[in-house]
């Protein structure tokens, strides 16, 4: 009957290893299960029989106190974030200035629960969490429940490996479902399920959960005789642990955004949830070289997906009054990064907005970006509020200029009336050094509010005699002679921009920074658009009638004509300097999209280039995409491209078609 014992032990640990870990079932669930009853009976009957990597094991059963301390021999380490493709890049060159050409090996991030796996002669005798990095809890009742760890390796060596325990969505929803049932709060999402049932005193709890492993890390593969970390997840995957099947081995950084890029397709339909990718530099010695921070290793970084939504909390609403003298609720927040930035304020648009989501300040709120660009209050989650929140209370008067404010019939804003209010000075003044219009580095939205309430700035002209107050200005708190001299440099250098920054900079309703562009390529110089009609501009494309009525109301007021006048005295340049806009068919009119890495052009002369030829680039693929350019690499844009049967041109076609 022992011997029966052990050869039950040997398949059921195979047929466990082949489902969970391989993916691959080599027997039915029933002869599992038969198999399994069978080794139960003889266990019960002769409980002295029973060996540590039986799989009754994963069962569950042991039930502890509290969770010991445990000391790492080498520190778990996490990893330094990376939110954008410019940090990515920033990584690889810090690495080659180390005199390395370095390939990757890129994983997926498994949005799941650290830990450390400690193997003895091929048993496993401990599993712990990350903790602080030096110092974790030991969790190793509940990691034997876990099929998907090894209780006995397929070598007997001694051992330390790291990895994720996660939980599947299948499962998430299976276990809610049943909560939901038995009246119970349903689990919020996969990793907070994780990190709750791998700290269960009981392991059956665990046991029921049906978590998952990938292992990621051997943190001495020299001693095993690995010279690569791809050489030892294939190691470790021959020990017998689970890795993830989409790590990929790539010779360069370009190969790291084209992975990134198409995980970020397939990201929904995976079983389980990952917040990035982690890219890691293959070669150990390489990994020694770059060393380590106090925090993180040199060697490996990992890029965070731009998050859907996240938390914060709404710690006031301020108003703020715009160029028209609308106003505008706002909504200020403690930092959080959102889609690869940290936001700190977004726009509550109205009164009825906020009453609408009934925010209050103190709530706890969600935060995205719409479009990826504007920050957004999704929601309030109101199962946070304490009873400490305060109501929102809309004002009454300007915050300005106290002059009582006005809601015209069936619309939503108020206005303040006043055509006198210094806040409309600001805010213009603001948008016209801001980084699209006239892009004068060092006038951020404070300095420019600090002087115009000095006096300083009262008007456009009046930066541009900044020059005037240059000792003045070196008094001030914050302000040295370099970063004045710094500062005037700037805005006399802004006299030589092109005229789309210009037009775009003078706040004309309804002309953004592309339209600005159009009209600046269109026109050529600033008196040949203030001399058009109605007609002609609306014909163009892209303009229509608003923006047209918009241009030609805007030239006509003598007060904003006495503004371009004067900055033509002060020597600002009133000509378009981008290439002169040709006739060129295969061009003109259409919408192009630029993938991947072209060799004969930067990105921004491609898209000069196609500008000056009368098309437009534009960022995603779509029906409505003329052309897809493909250069080395593309990313999924070419996928998308093929798949709608949008046209596709190689760089040497779109060089052709420019000659």
């Amino acid at each position: 009957m022992q011997k029966r014992m052990l050869e039950l032990i040997d398949i059921i640990n195979e047929a466990d290893y082949n489902y969970h870990t391989l993916d691959n079932p080599t027997i039915t669930d029933q002869e599992y299960d038969k198999y399994l009853r069978e080794l139960i009976e003889i266990e019960e009957e002769h409980p002295d029989w029973i060996l540590e990597n039986s799989p009754t094991r994963h069962a569950g059963g042991k039930i502890i106190e509290g969770f010991e301390k445990v000391t790492h021999k080498i520190p778990m380490m996490s990893l330094s974030d990376v939110f954008s493709e410019s940090e990515i890049i920033a990584f690889d060159e810090r690495i080659k200035k180390e005199n390395i050409t370095p390939q990757y090996v890129c994983e997926l991030k498994i949005d799941g629960l650290s830990v450390s796996l400690l193997y003895e002669k091929g048993k496993l005798v401990r599993a712990a969490t990350r903790g602080d990095g030096i110092t974790g809890e030991d969790i190793t009742h509940n990691a034997k429940t876990i099929k998907t760890i090894p209780l006995k390796l397929k070598e007997e060596i001694d051992i330390e490996v790291r990895g994720e325990i996660f939980m599947n969505k299948k499962t998430l929803e299976e276990i809610n479902r049943e909560r939901i049932k038995n009246n119970q709060p349903p689990l919020q999402n996969c990793r907070n399920a994780a990190a709750g049932s791998i700290r269960q005193l009981d392991s059956k709890i665990a046991a029921k959960r049906k978590l998952d492993t990938f292992i990621y890390h051997l943190p001495n593969p020299l001693d095993y005789g690995l010279a690569n970390h791809n050489e030892a997840i294939d190691y470790m995957k021959k020990l017998g642990f689970k890795t993830n099947p989409n790590n990929k081995l790539v010779k360069d950084i370009s190969e790291v955004l084209n992975f990134i890029e198409e995980k970020k397709e397939i990201r929904q339909s995976l079983p389980y949830d990952i917040d990035g990718i982690v890219i890691k530099v293959d070669n150990i010695k390489n990994q020694q070289k770059l060393g380590y921070t106090a925090k993180y290793p040199k060697w490996a970084a990992a890029y965070k997906f731009p998050a859907v939504e996240v938390l914060t909390r709404l710690t006031d609403i301020t108003f703020t009054v715009g160029r028209t003298g609308q106003i505008t609720p706002n909504a200020v927040l403690e930092p959080v990064i959102v889609a690869g930035s940290t936001i700190s304020r977004a726009t509550l648009h109205n009164e009825d907005y906020v009453l609408e989501k009934d925010l209050k300040i103190g709530d706890i709120v969600s935060i995205r970006k719409a479009g990826d660009v504007i920050p957004e209050v999704v929601e309030v989650k109101k199962e946070r509020r304490t009873g400490a929140e305060k109501d929102f209370i809309m004002i009454k008067n300007c915050p300005m200029c106290d002059t009582p404010l006005i809601k015209k019939e069936s619309q939503v804003d108020y206005y303040c009336p006043n055509n006198k209010c210094p806040a409309r000075h600001v805010e213009s003044l603001i948008h016209f050094v801001s980084r699209d219009a006239m892009n004068i580095d060092g006038l951020g939205d404070r300095i420019m509010e600090d002087f115009y309430n000095f006096k300083y700035i009262g008007n456009l002209a009046d930066i541009y005699s900044l020059k005037n107050h240059q000792q003045d200005l070196t008094r001030l708190e914050g302000y040295g002679d370099k970063s004045v001299t710094n500062l005037l440099e700037a805005i006399e250098n802004s006299k030589n921009n092109s005229l789309e920054r210009l037009i775009f900079g003078l706040g004309i309703p309804h002309v953004g920074a592309k339209t600005a562009k159009l009209l600046a390529m269109k026109y050529q110089t600033m008196e040949n658009l203030m001399q058009t009609d109605e007609e002609e501009l609306k014909n163009i494309p892209d303009i229509g009638q608003i923006i047209a009525k918009s241009v030609i109301n805007y030239f006509s007021d003598e007060h904003n004509k006495a503004i371009v006048e004067e900055l033509i005295d002060l020597g600002i340049n009133m000509t378009y300097l981008g290439k002169k806009v040709e006739t060129n068919e295969e061009f003109s009119g259409k919408s192009f999209v630029l993938t991947g890495t072209l060799t004969k052009f930067t990105r921004d002369e491609a898209k000069e280039k196609i500008e000056s030829l009368g098309g437009k680039t534009i960022d995603s693929v779509s029906k409505k995409t003329s052309v897809v350019i493909v250069g080395e690499n593309p990313g999924s844009k070419y996928k998308k491209a093929q798949e709608l049967g949008i046209e596709i041109w190689t760089e040497e076609e779109f060089l052709e078609k420019v000659n």
